[in-house]
């Protein structure tokens, strides 16, 4: 396995990928790497020759009062991982690559509507931290296919909207979320949880699986999301959002377009203490 420090050894190495008539995939990540992070590898190992991994702590999609500085850096813990699935090459590049003249002077590329809903009401900016370093990494990588987990449901929407807006030869695969025994999903915040609150953590996920349950039995979709949110807030969450949605805009659906049978998605995000939990659950007869 190669570890590439910066653009040149990278673009060396792809451009000899290239020239032997090579596939390649690409998996970002921040690093703090779990099974989550490793499946999306092995979908990558499926799709193509190579596989390049990146590790980079985004401060872009970051706003001051969340845990940029806290987040979980385990570099050599990371590298452990990859060589042991014998990835092709990690690319660990710094600020100053990324952002030569710092973040808050750079372009930007930012994707209209998906980028101000759900998610992106309650951490402005976040989107456009996320599509302006994947398009970064997409120019500097220049992969075939990247694979990005469905656990983030609506980022991996922004980042197939910005492929097709702005006519990327990169193929978006989303790999399905990876869950504790409890059905917690997997994230690398789940770190920050203490012992009582990870026992309780398990409650999101189930609650989730009630709300789904209800809309399939016909209960009223309002009414469905806000019993899962009381739920939820009696065991301790602060919820920012329950939402039922469709899969390809995130727009509300009614009760008939429910019955209809559409693919949907199930959102949430809530706290539970100082820990922000996202999860969602895609389900419908198209899903």
């Amino acid at each position: 396995m190669k570890t590439c420090l910066n653009i040149e050894q990278l673009r060396a190495q792809i451009q000899q990928w290239r020239a032997d008539g090579e596939r390649i995939a690409f998996v970002p990540t921040m690093g703090n790497l779990h099974e989550g992070h490793l499946s999306l590898v092995e979908i990558a190992q499926q799709k193509a020759a190579r596989v390049v991994v990146s590790i980079y702590v985004n401060p872009l999609q970051f706003s001051p009062d969340e845990d940029f500085a806290s987040y979980p850096r385990t570099l050599d813990d990371d590298l452990s991982k990859l060589e042991a699935m014998a990835v092709d090459l990690v690319f660990t590049p710094d600020d100053s690559m990324i952002y030569p003249e710092g973040e808050q002077q750079s372009t930007y590329v930012e994707v209209p509507q998906l980028s101000h809903i759900i998610e992106g009401e309650f951490r402005p900016g976040f989107f456009r931290g996320v599509a302006t370093v994947v398009l970064k990494l997409f120019n500097m990588v220049q992969p075939d296919v990247a694979v990005f987990g469905e656990k983030d449901f609506q980022q991996l929407l922004v980042i197939r909207q910005m492929v097709k807006d702005l006519n990327l030869p990169v193929e978006i695969i989303g790999g399905q979320t990876k869950r504790e025994a409890d059905g917690l999903a997997k994230s690398s915040r789940n770190n920050y949880l203490s012992a009582a609150e990870r026992e309780s953590s398990r409650i999101l996920s189930a609650s989730l699986q009630a709300c789904r349950h209800q809309i399939e039995q016909g209960v009223d979709v309002e009414q469905a999301e806000n019993s899962c949110i009381k739920n939820l807030e009696s065991h301790g969450f602060v919820v920012d959002y329950v939402t039922l949605r469709e899969t390809s805009r995130l727009q509300k659906v009614s009760n008939d377009e429910v019955r209809a049978g559409c693919a949907l998605v199930l959102l949430a995000a809530a706290k539970l203490g100082k820990t922000r939990l996202i999860d969602n659950i895609i389900f419908g007869s198209e899903a």
